[in-house]
C-alpha cells in the first residue's frame, strides 16, 4: 500500500500521545508520581499536542476534508468512525484530569476516576486504530493476530519512554520506573519480531488461480491490462525493494528498539543531569524508529487486487 504520510503521522504522533496518556494516568490514578504542576502541564500538554495534531493531520488524506464529520456518524459499523467518537470523548475525562493535577494539584476522590477514564478511552482508541487496519481482509499483513497488539504496544512502550524523559527533566526519575520502561520497550519489540516473522512466512490464501477462476496448475499474467500504472496499483500496489525494507527494519530494530534500551540502562546507572540526556536520546531514538516502523506497515502491505496484475501471492 502507499505509505501517505499524513496517515504515518497520525498514527505515531496520536499513538505517542495517547501512550504518554495512559502511562501519566496510570500513575496518577495509583499515586505514584508527584501531583507536580511542571509535570502536568508539561505531560499532558505534550500528549494533547501530539493526539490533536495527528487526528488534524488525519484529515489531509481525505478528498474533501470539511466532511471528515461526517465519519463520526457511521460508529455502528465502521472502525475509523469509533475512533473518531472515542478521540472525541476521551478529551472530557482528560481535561478533568488535568485540572486535579494542574490546578488542584491532587489526585483524590472524582480524579481517580477520571483518570481511570482517560486510561481507558485512551486504549480503546488506539484499539479502535489497529482496527481499522485489522479488519481489511483483503490486506494480509493487516489482518493478521499481530496488527492490534503492535499497536496498542507501540503506544505503551513509546508512552513509557517519553514519560521517564519528562520525569527526569521535573521531578526526578526512579530506577524502577526506568525498569519498567525498558520492560516495555522488550515486550513491543518482541511483538513487532513476531509480526515480521508472520508476514514473512505467510500469505493471504487468495492466489492468481482462485482470484481469476482460471483452470490450470499455475495461473500467470500474460499480458498486463494496460501500458501506465492507474490508481489501484498506485495506491494498492505500491513496491518496496527486499533488500530495502530488510535495511528499514534494521533501522527500527536499532533505533526504535536497541538503542532506547540500551540509553535507558545507562540512565539508570547515571547520575545528575546525564540521567536527562539519556532519557531524551531515548525518547527521541524511538520516535524516529516508530516513524520508519510506521512507513514499513503501510509500504509492505499487499492488496488482494494485485493478483490481477500480475503478483504471484498476497
Amino acid at each position: 500500500m502507499h505509505p501517505a504520510l499524513s496517515v504515518i503521522f497520525f498514527t505515531t504522533a496520536s499513538g505517542a500521545g495517547y501512550g504518554i496518556l495512559i502511562i501519566l494516568a496510570m500513575m496518577a490514578s495509583w499515586q505514584v508520581v508527584p501531583m507536580d504542576r511542571t509535570l502536568g502541564m508539561t505531560g499532558l500538554g505534550l500528549a494533547f499536542i501530539l493526539v490533536t495534531a495527528g487526528l488534524l493531520s488525519s484529515t489531509f488524506h481525505l478528498g474533501h476534508p470539511e466532511r471528515a464529520w461526517r465519519a463520526l456518524t457511521q460508529w455502528r459499523s465502521s472502525w475509523l468512525s469509533r475512533e473518531g467518537v472515542l478521540s472525541v470523548l476521551t478529551y472530557g475525562p482528560w481535561l478533568a484530569l488535568a485540572y486535579y493535577w494542574i490546578v488542584l494539584g491532587e489526585m483524590t476522590g472524582l480524579g481517580g476516576v477520571f483518570a481511570g477514564m482517560s486510561v481507558a478511552l485512551a486504549i480503546a482508541t488506539v484499539f479502535c486504530t489497529a482496527m481499522i487496519y485489522r479488519s481489511l481482509t483483503t490486506v494480509h499483513q493487516w489482518a493478521n493476530r499481530w496488527t492490534v497488539p503492535v499497536y496498542l504496544m507501540l503506544a505503551v512502550a513509546s508512552g513509557a519512554v517519553w514519560v521517564g524523559a519528562l520525569l527526569s527533566a521535573t521531578v526526578g526519575v526512579d530506577k524502577s520506573y526506568l525498569a519498567f520502561a525498558v520492560v516495555c520497550l522488550l515486550v513491543a519489540w518482541r511483538v513487532k519480531r513476531m509480526y515480521w516473522r508472520f508476514i514473512d512466512t505467510t500469505r493471504h490464501p487468495s492466489t492468481p488461480k482462485s482470484a481469476t477462476g482460471l483452470a490450470g496448475d499455475s495461473v500467470r499474467l500474460l499480458e498486463g491490462p494496460h501500458t501506465e500504472e492507474n490508481y489501484l496499483l498506485q495506491e494498492m500496489g505500491y513496491k518496496v525493494a527486499r533488500k530495502h525494507a530488510q535495511k528499514l527494519r534494521r533501522f527500527v530494530h536499532v533505533f526504535g528498539f536497541m538503542a532506547p534500551i540500551l540509553l535507558l540502562i545507562a540512565a539508570y546507572l547515571l547520575s545528575g543531569p546525564a540521567i536527562i540526556g539519556a532519557c531524551l536520546a531515548a525518547a527521541v531514538s524511538m520516535s524516529a524508529g516508530v516513524v520508519v516502523e510506521r512507513w514499513l506497515f503501510f509500504a509492505e502491505a499487499r492488496h488482494v487486487v494485485t493478483l490481477y496484475y500480475g503478483a504471484e501471492a498476497a
